[in-house]
């Protein structure tokens, strides 16, 4: 199985974006694992807006993935890209993961993490912490329930950005056993 990572730039205070819908606060400096990271995903998730905001940005930087875009809008898509509506989102979704492939990354927006976390189909949170309160702007995290967490691994880089990598805690209570 594949897994489906969720890979984004995250301020301190839990925005991925700033008031206006900015992005210069991410850092761009470094690598920070991405060439390493794009080199094991084959795929990726993408609400419509990113999908609109990277096609009139920068197309080629994603050339190489097999994109998939969430949409109930949009009729039609670029190059390497296929539409994926509401009707299908869990069924695709649980399609695509078992299919034969690399891993596949998750790269947002909000609206779309929700779904994903609301159908548990996300294996790690790699989340790129920026040194930077936004003090406004789209959270992260928004209309979900609790969701406990296990922390995988941290790295710090000398920019002060820090990753975090998670998985969802199993919900499994081992003293349910009888051993």
């Amino acid at each position: 199985m594949r897994k489906i990572i969720l890979n984004l730039a995250i301020s301190l205070d839990g925005f991925i974006e700033g008031p206006n819908g900015e992005y210069d606060w991410c850092f761009t400096d470094q690598d920070y694992g991405m060439t390493n990271f794009i080199n094991s995903t084959d795929a990726i998730f993408i609400g419509r807006k990113s999908y609109e905001l990277l096609m009139g940005t920068d197309p080629e930087m994603f050339a190489a993935l097999k994109m998939y875009v969430f949409s109930n809008t949009l009729t039609q898509v670029d190059g390497n890209a296929e539409i994926i509506g509401d009707a299908d989102f869990k069924r695709r979704v649980e399609e695509l993961r078992y299919h034969q492939g690399g891993n596949i990354w998750l790269f947002g927006g909000a609206e779309l993490v929700t779904a994903f976390i609301r159908y548990n189909l996300i294996n790690e949170f790699l989340l790129s912490v920026h040194p930077v309160i936004l003090g406004g702007g789209k959270p992260l995290f928004t209309g979900i329930e609790r969701t406990e967490l296990m922390l995988l691994g941290s790295e710090q880089f000398s920019s002060g950005l820090v990753q975090l990598r998670y998985t969802i805690k199993p919900n499994f209570d081992l003293s349910m056993l009888d051993i």
